[in-house]
């Protein structure tokens, strides 16, 4: 019997080679390869991409509506057009920065607003050394970190008459957004302009409230106009307190600081045999609330100003702040389950604060002991502003109680 070797006698025969038979599986190996990249390509083009150097706004509108036509789907456009569930989270991410900052100066006593001789420019230096990390890719993706707007809403005063109590109880509300320190904008810096302005205020989000307070704005002349030309529909709040006893307060605020200052009784009167009160000094002058409203009125309406009671927003904070939520048109949120009062201190105090799990009270400068005035001073001065106090409660329509 005889044995020969394979021959092809065609050039299209399947060969039994070896060698031929490695080239085959090497050749389907290939092609299964070519198709897998090929699909890969094909999937990755339709994927949002995030390189910089902006390559998304160089791309053009007809490769767009071309890639669109074939088939592709635009997701960056379908991914903006809709709520992201990170939005919440970006915003209150970006706030606690400046919300920080501000409740250090209120615990640790570093910077206390209501003092009036603090420089915005030593406050912003603080807040800026406290400034938030830069945003995240995912973060400026999804644009969910809001925006700077003009404040809707103002604490225009009074000095020594609860504002940062009122302020720091807000802050709560989480429809609430508000600069820490005193910008003193439209009294002080209002020629540094209105973007100078629009910069201090926090990111907000749409349907949330932009505030910010300044007490010394309602004893200013120029203020009414000012904020009025930023906008008419600003709504304003003022913190009003007993003017006697405002008074002290204040001049105690000074003596803190100035302990060499005259007595409380030879700065209240020009001439202490006749009696006559001297209105020059800003601690007298800051209590004719009929004075300064009128100057407020010409410009704004009553309707647009809430008065808040300094004396209430101690004895019943829950109610003063429920007048204020009702005011700026916010649900009732902040109630008495917020707050205890502090025996020590004599006010109320946060059971918890923003931003922390704490209790939070207003700094030491805050409830400090007035020093021991003479009665027939105080009587004097309660007489001087009786007439001030009728006209103010006319004007208002409602009696605070002060005589």
């Amino acid at each position: 019997m005889e044995y020969s070797s394979p021959v092809c006698h065609s050039p299209h025969a399947l060969c039994s080679s070896p060698v031929k038979k490695k080239l085959l599986l090497l050749s389907i190996m290939f092609l299964v390869w070519v198709y897998m990249l090929y699909s890969c390509v094909g999937y990755c083009s339709t994927m949002p991409s995030l390189v910089v150097d902006g390559y998304r706004g160089r791309e053009t509108g007809a490769a767009v509506a071309k890639r669109t036509e074939s088939g592709g789907t635009d997701l960056v456009s379908r991914l903006m057009s809709k709520p992201q569930p990170w939005e919440d989270i970006e915003s209150d991410y970006e706030e606690p920065s400046i919300r920080t900052a501000a409740s250090r100066d209120l615990l640790d006593d570093e910077l206390d607003a209501d003092r009036g001789d603090e420089t915005w420019d030593e406050v912003r230096g603080a807040e800026q050394q406290q400034r938030a990390p830069e945003p995240s890719a995912m973060s400026s993706f999804s644009n969910g970190s809001g925006s700077k707007k003009m404040p809707q809403a103002i604490i225009i005063g009074v000095k020594k008459g609860g504002t940062r109590a009122l302020l720091e109880f807000l802050r709560v509300h989480p429809d609430i957004r508000a600069v820490g320190a005193e910008p003193h904008f439209f009294d002080r810096n209002y020629d540094n302009g209105l973007e100078w302005y629009r910069e201090l205020m926090p990111k907000t989000l749409e349907g949330q409230i932009t505030m910010e307070k300044t007490p010394s704005y309602f004893v200013t002349r120029e203020a009414p106009a000012r904020i009025s030309a930023m906008s008419r529909d600003t709504k304003l709040i003022v913190v009003v307190r007993d003017p006697v006893t405002r008074a002290i307060s204040d001049y105690t605020q000074t003596l803190s600081k100035k302990p060499d200052i005259p007595s409380f009784e030879s700065l209240t009167f020009k001439n202490r045999t006749t009696g006559l009160i001297d209105t020059s000094w800003s601690a007298i002058q800051i209590g004719i609330y009929a004075k300064h409203l009128d100057n407020w009125l010409q410009y704004f309406p009553m309707e647009q100003i809430l008065f808040v009671s300094g004396e209430r927003l101690i004895s019943d904070p829950a109610g003063e702040l429920g007048r204020v939520q009702d005011f700026l048109g916010l649900k009732r949120i902040i109630t008495d389950k917020h707050f205890y009062f502090n025996q020590t201190k004599g006010f109320p105090c946060l059971k918890k604060a923003e931003g922390s799990s704490k209790p939070h009270c207003l700094g030491k400068t805050k409830g400090r002991t007035h020093p021991n005035i003479d009665p027939e001073v105080v009587q004097r001065l309660r007489d001087f502003y009786r007439p001030f106090n009728m006209k103010f409660y006319q004007m208002t329509g409602h009696n605070f109680g002060w005589d």
